[in-house]
Formats: structure tokens, sequence, C-alpha cells
């Protein structure tokens, strides 16, 4: 069930709450497992529970109660969620019913022994097995790591641009280390989507209700948003000022193969360059062939990246869809009043921009 996060950080609960009151009404007396695959906050568990109870009672539902609460969080990427159902990093479940987690594990074995995939090279899937509350934590502070491992190498991507390095080397080396890994070290204009922020924030109020000030987590946020706001800062000190130019922005979905637009960077990018008077025109492969307007009411949403280009005094790489590699820049920089490319998520090469006539600008680099 869909869990949005409300104004102040707290989790959206009530679509949770009416199918637990469903199941409530409808349940009899014959063993169920009732499995909480949302991302729901720490201690939920128990509360479905009594949500279920309370369902019956009120539906005079007089079956006795026969049912078990199991945690199993998703992990699913946003554009690769079938790979991922077959093949998932590790599998969680949270609960303490013997009986349930057997009945999980039952569920799972095809998946956890590799079997689907016909590939008997591949090592089991790892299944943690744990109680309620610590499964919840594990998708909130999965979640909660990337976000602030994301906002940490852009902080470093800021510090490059001052003192002269270049944040792709810095993460190629840093991210050669074990303990550290090299996903989600590109520098770029931030996170958006549903996931991070409403559950970074659902994580902050956790902390909060129980007299816990979560600070790294506060200060990604902060450094996440101040992220997108950096765009508009270089096309100042490049473009000077920027009202009555116009900007082009390839890409507008918040990560690629996906036409979500919720959180995205690009709308806080455009929010802020129309404050200053800019004229705003976007790309994206989807979104430019789906119809799909929310939000873009004051962007002139083109259905090529030739058309974009024409009349920009600047193009800025918001999404880093794949064939925004190949696109033909030589011909797009003469359509423009200005070529000059800032590439907000290091995604293009620098020297193939330069040679086809951009002003190319990176992110740290």
């Amino acid at each position: 069930m869909g869990t949005p996060a409300l104004p102040d950080g707290q989790t959206d609960l009530r679509y949770l709450e009416a199918v637990s009151r469903s199941i409530g009404k409808y349940i009899d007396s014959s063993y169920r497992v009732i499995v909480n695959k949302s991302t729901v906050p720490i201690g939920s568990g128990d509360w479905v529970r009594m949500i279920i109870l309370d369902g019956m009672k009120a539906a005079a539902n007089h079956h006795q109660p026969n049912f078990d609460i199991v945690s199993n969080p998703e992990f699913l990427r946003e554009g690769a969620a079938v790979y991922d159902t077959f093949n998932p990093d590790r599998i969680v479940l949270g609960g303490d019913s013997e009986t349930a987690l057997a009945k999980m594990r039952s569920l799972y074995q095809g998946i956890i022994d590799r079997s689907y995939s016909g590939d008997k090279t591949l090592d089991p899937v790892p299944v943690v097995v744990t109680d309620i509350n610590s499964a919840e934590m594990i998708k909130y502070a999965a979640n909660a790591f990337l976000a602030v491992k994301i906002s940490f190498i852009n902080e470093i991507a800021n510090i490059c641009d001052r003192v002269g390095a270049d944040v792709r080397e810095v993460a190629r080396g840093i991210g050669l280390d074990s303990r550290i890994g090299q996903k989600f070290l590109q520098a770029g204009v931030g996170w958006g989507g549903s996931c991070f922020g409403k559950d970074v924030a659902a994580l902050i109020h956790t902390a909060k209700d129980y007299g816990y000030d979560a600070q790294i987590m506060r200060a990604a946020v902060e450094v996440n948003q101040h992220q997108r706001t950096l765009v508009v800062e270089k096309l100042q000190q490049v473009l000077k000022i920027l009202k009555g130019k116009t900007i082009g922005l390839l890409g507008l979905t918040f990560k690629p193969n996906t036409d979500d637009m919720r959180d995205a960077p690009s709308l806080t990018i455009i929010e802020q360059l129309h404050r200053l008077g800019a004229r705003v025109k976007a790309y994206d492969p989807i979104v430019s062939q789906s119809g799909l307007r929310d939000g873009l009411s004051n962007v002139a949403v083109e259905t090529d990246a030739e058309r974009l280009a024409d009349g920009c005094d600047a193009l800025v790489l918001v999404t880093d869809w794949l064939q925004f590699r190949d696109l033909n820049y030589p011909h797009m920089a003469t359509l423009m009043h200005q070529p000059i490319l800032l590439d907000g998520r290091n995604f293009l090469d620098r020297q193939a921009l330069t040679d086809a006539g951009f002003h190319y600008i990176g992110i740290g680099c």
C-alpha cells in the first residue's frame, strides 16, 4: 500500500489502516499470514495486528483470530522491479512466529535457491530472519544510508570545485575500497523520487518521537536541497543574468527508465529558473511522448533534443538517460544562442562535448 509522507515528515498510514480494517472484516478462523511489504514506521507490525482485531470487532466478525504478522520489506529499484524481484540482494523476514516464517521461506524458496534463474553457479540469496521492528528498520536504514552516501559525494564534489580536484577520480579512488564500494558515488543534482525523501523524513521524525536528533540524516536532506539550486548558481556564474535567457533541460524524470516525476530535481530547477525570469524548455524520452504535464505548465516540452537546443542559451543534463550519450551534439551546438552544457550528472564525455563546440561544465570536475 502507498505510504506517502505528510507535510511534517510523518507517514500517512490511512491506506494501510483501511486495508487492515478490511482484512479484519473478512478474515475467518483459518490460519493466515499477513505480510506487510509497505515501507511503514517502526512498530507498525503490532499496529496492523491491533487494527485487524479492531476491524473484526467493528464488523461483528466472531471468528477466532488465527493469524500472524510478518514484515517483508521490498527493495525494488524503480525501472528494474521485475529483475530485482527474481534477483534480490537479500530477503528480509521479520516476525515472531516460526510457522509464519517457515511459510515465507517456502514461498521464496525458488528465488532463494536461484532455481528460477537456471544458473547453478549463483550463490543462494541471503535471508535475514529477525524481529518485526528490526525488519522495518532495515528498509528505512538502507534508503537513508544511500541518500546519505549520495549527499556525501555531492558535498565532496562541491569541495572539489573549489580546490581543483575531479570528483569522478575521487569517487573512483575511494570506491575501490571494499568498505565503501563504487555504487551511489555519482555526484550530480541530487536524489529524488518517491522513496528517499519520504523514508529519510520518516526516520528523522521517528527519531524525534523517541527523543533523538538524527543530525546526519537532516544534513543529507539539506545538502540534497542545495545541490538542486547549485545548477542555477552555476548557470548564473557563466550567463550572469538569467532573466530573458532560455534554458533547456535534458531529462525531467528523477531517474532514467521511468516516467516518475515525484520529487524530481528538475522540478526544483524549473521553479528556480522561473523565479529568476528564465524561459525553460525540456526534452525527456518518456515525458515528451506521454503527454504528462503535471508541474510543467510553464515549460515548453519539446519532442526531440534538437528542437530543445534551438534558441537555448544553455542546456542542463538533469537525467542520465543512456540515449543522451548519442545525441548529435555538434549540430545541437549550432542551433543554440550560446553552446553551453551543464552536465548535472557528470554523465557525458567532456572532451567529446568540447570538440562538438560546447563550453562544458560538470559538477565537481
